[in-house]
Parts: structure tokens; sequence; C-alpha cells
């Protein structure tokens, strides 16, 4: 049996195909858990612990499915002599037929249960209760352990109140759960319930819930920190090269060609740099199998971070710029500075819209980007560096921001048990308008201070950090509210 002072167990059973995994990869945070639609993809039991920081709050245990139900009952019925020893009986079926082909699963199954796991007895309440699940869940009665039921709902049609009404003569607690789309606060719901049900489980569940809620707080507050890190770099990066003064720089052809070339590698960076800032948050929150509804980055498609998609759905509006009070300055112009030698150019230099022959649009009218600098590296008197970036304008910080606080939100609302792509619609209104305006001012002036390439104290970090991990919270807020 399962000690007081161990972590409870749950071992989830039911009929082939039903969600069971589907349940165990929701509860145990674990995306690498096999979820398919052929029945038996589950043919050996195998346990996933939940650990926060070093500890073990539950452990859940995956078990195939139950093949011969009506024959394990028989063989049940025909060896117990009274109710008292049904428990017993189920262990000595177990024991006898373990090397038995024919009911290897039932086995399986049981062998946790009757060591002394609790049961999760998943069905799917878009197909008709049947004969067959009244012998499962009469053996599942006979072992004698805690004991709950839950209607995952699968496929289109609804016979949920059948089910309601045949699960609640056999389990104690009866849950509707889903385990690709239940929110977090119905995890925390089943495990406050299997506390009711057995004493020695309610304080390790209760301090279970806690833990879940601490990691979840503790997330979001480094989601923030990883979105203001981004964030600075992203705003403040710079693409450089070491040339020799002899090399003819003067000719427009060449310095049109090493302003692309270094605009090219500044644009890729920050591609990069948002990729990494997804993975990053995907692996805070241990989702680690993920794939997103989206092509590869590149110049034209409509996700990408410099698409007119892309400007038009996360920008800031003209009069939201005006009213937090530093104006709309920083977007508009009409093409690209002349260059010059040994100086520090287009301080407010606007890249033009195009990127080649066709090239798309970026934010505002045109993306402000300081230009390409050539000037004389310190301490080498036959080298000279060249520079390009960085970013001039506010909006492309807002528009960096929309889309990690977007992608933030899909990844912290996102069960383990989804397979399907991870798609980022856009929304139909702006985010920001619904923050508090203290949050929006710090944000702002965190933005302003990158706009003129200026590195953040450690002061100023932490106070764009709070003010990040308001406007996640702010954000969240704002979807489910839309949402319902």
């Amino acid at each position: 049996m399962v000690s007081s002072e161990e972590a409870p167990v749950f071992a989830v059973v039911g009929h082939p195909n039903r969600g069971k995994s589907s349940v165990v990869a929701t509860l145990s945070q674990n995306d690498s858990i096999a979820i398919a639609l052929e029945p038996g993809t589950t043919r050996e039991s195998q346990t996933y612990p939940l650990r926060v920081d070093g500890r073990t709050l539950y452990t859940l245990v995956d078990t195939p499915g139950f093949q011969r139900p009506r024959r394990v009952l028989e063989w049940l019925e025909a060896h117990s002599l009274s109710a008292s020893d049904r428990p017993d009986t189920v262990a000595a079926f177990v024991h006898q037929h373990r090397d038995n082909p024919r009911f290897r699963d039932e086995c399986e199954l049981l062998a946790p249960i009757i060591e002394g796991a609790g049961i999760i007895y998943v069905v799917d309440g878009s197909v008709p209760y049947t004969a067959e699940q009244e012998a499962e869940m009469t053996i599942l009665r006979w072992t004698g352990q805690p004991s709950l039921a839950l209607i995952n709902r699968i496929g289109p049609d609804d016979h949920t109140a059948s089910w309601q009404s045949a699960l609640g003569q056999f389990f104690q607690i009866v849950r509707n759960f889903d385990a690709v789309r239940a929110p977090f606060e119905q995890h925390l719901g089943l495990l406050k319930a299997f506390g009711q049900l057995r004493p020695d489980w309610e304080q390790p569940l209760e301090d279970a819930v806690g833990f879940l809620t601490r990691q979840r707080e503790d997330r979001q507050w480094r989601s923030a920190h990883l979105i203001a890190a981004a964030l600075a770099e992203m705003m403040t990066h710079q693409e450089s090269r070491t040339l020799p003064k002899t090399l003819d720089t003067a000719g427009s052809d060449s310095r049109q060609a090493l302003e692309a070339r270094l605009r090219e590698r500044w644009y890729q960076y920050q591609r990069e740099r948002e990729e990494t800032l997804r993975r990053d948050v995907e692996t805070l929150y241990q989702h680690h199998q993920i794939a997103r509804q989206e092509a590869a980055l590149s110049w034209h498609h409509d996700h990408d971070l410099f698409s007119e998609e892309t400007r038009q759905v996360w920008a800031v509006s003209k009069a939201y710029l005006a009213t937090a009070g530093f104006g709309a300055g920083a977007v508009g112009g009409v093409g690209i500075d002349a260059l010059t030698l040994g100086h520090s150019l287009g301080a407010g230099a606007l890249i033009g819209g195009l990127l080649g022959a066709a090239g798309s649009y970026f934010y505002g009218d045109r993306l402000a980007i300081r230009a390409l600098s050539l000037g004389s590296l310190k301490g080498a008197g036959d080298l000279q560096t060249a520079t390009f970036g960085p970013v001039q304008d506010l909006q492309f910080g807002y528009i960096v921001l929309g889309r990690a606080v977007d992608h933030w939100w899909h990844i912290s609302q996102r069960n383990h048990a989804g397979r399907e792509p991870l798609e980022l619609p856009p929304s139909e209104s702006h985010w920001l308008e619904n923050l508090h305006s203290e949050t929006r001012k710090a944000i702002q002036q965190a933005l302003t201070r990158l706009r003129k390439n200026r590195k953040l104290s450690h002061g100023e970090q932490q106070e764009l950090e709070v003010a990040l991990h308001s406007a996640l919270e702010g954000y969240s807020h704002w979807r489910l509210e839309s949402i319902a």
C-alpha cells in the first residue's frame, strides 16, 4: 500500500482509445506521451511523476485499456465468497493471470491499483454507454480503491447525461474534463476532489495545489523576464563589420552593397532572437513538441516579424502614441539619408520600405533604423568599423512585445495533451488599451530609453519586468473575457 509519506499515485484506466493518455499528459505536464487515434497505443503501464522544485507531487500511471472485462468479471464472481474478499480476489486474478496473454492488458492496468493507486476512470462522452463499460466499472469497484470518473468528450455527439447517470452509481466523484482544453483551475479541482476521497491524501494534495499555483505564478514572472530581455536586445541590436581603411567604400555601389549585407544580417538576427524567445517560453512551460502553424520565417509570409499584416495587428495607433505622450514622430519619412564617411549617420534615418525589387511594407509608414555608419576603430589606425542599427522606431518595440505576449498566452493556456499545431491568430482590437495606465506608462518609458540605444539599469530592467508581468495578467484577462 501507499504510505502517508509517499506522494499519491493515480492509475488512469478505461476502455481503449477513450483519452486516457491525454488525461495523463495534461495532469503530468508531459507532452512527450504518445497520443494516437488507433486503439492499443499504450500496451504497458508507464509512470509519470509530476515534480516541482525536485519534489514529486503525485504520480500518474498510464495503463492499457480493458480488453475482456466481462470475462474478468466472470472469473472474479466465480472465485469470490463475499463482498469482504473482493479486493483480495482481484489481486488473486492478477497474480494468477499475469503471464496469460489473453488477460495481459487487464493485469497491467489492475497491478498499480492493487498496490494502492487511486483510480481515474476515463470515458468518452461522445459515444453511448454500454454493458461493456459496466463490467469495467464493476471490476474497479471491487478493488476498493478511491476513485473518480472523468467524462472526456472526444467526438461531436453528446451522451454525457447517460454517462453521468451510470457513473454516479459506481464512483464517488464524476467530472466533465476535456483533457485538451480544460483550464488550469480544473486540474487543481481534480486534485482537491481526490483529497476528499482518502484522508492520508488530503494534505499531500493540498500541498500539490499550492506548489502548482506557485509554479504557475513563477512561470509568469520568468516569462516577463524573458520577454524584457529579448525586447531590450532586439531594440538595441547593431550589426557591425570591421574593414581595412584602404577598402574603397566611397562609391555608392560599394556602400549600398555593404549596407544591404548588414541590413540583411540585422533583420535575420531579429527573427532568430524572436524564435529563441518563443522556444524559451515553451520550454519554461514544459512544451517540447509544439509545431507552430506558420511557415518558415521569410520576408513575405503573413506571420513574419516584418510583414505588413504583422504591423497592422500589433502596431499601436498614432492616437495611442499621442495619448502616451510621445507622439508619432518616430514613424514616417520617405527614404534613406545620404551616407557620409567618418561619423554616425541617420539617427532618425528611415530605411526604405522595400527589400529588393518587391519587398514588403514595414511598421507605420516606414521602419526607422539607424543607417550605416563608418568610423575609425579605436586602437587600430588602419581599420574602420561599419555598423547598422539600432532600431529607432517605437512601433518595432510594441510589435515585438505584442507578438511575445500573445505567444505566451497561448502557451500558458495550452494543455500538454494538445497535439494540434499552435496557431497564433490576430486579435480584433488592441490589447494595450485595456491595461492600467501605470503599466502602459512604464512600458512606454522603457521603450523610449531603448530607442535611444540606452542600456537599461538593473532597476529599470526590474521596473520593465514588473510592468510586463502586469501586462501578461491584463492580456490574459482580456483574451479570456473576449472568448467568454
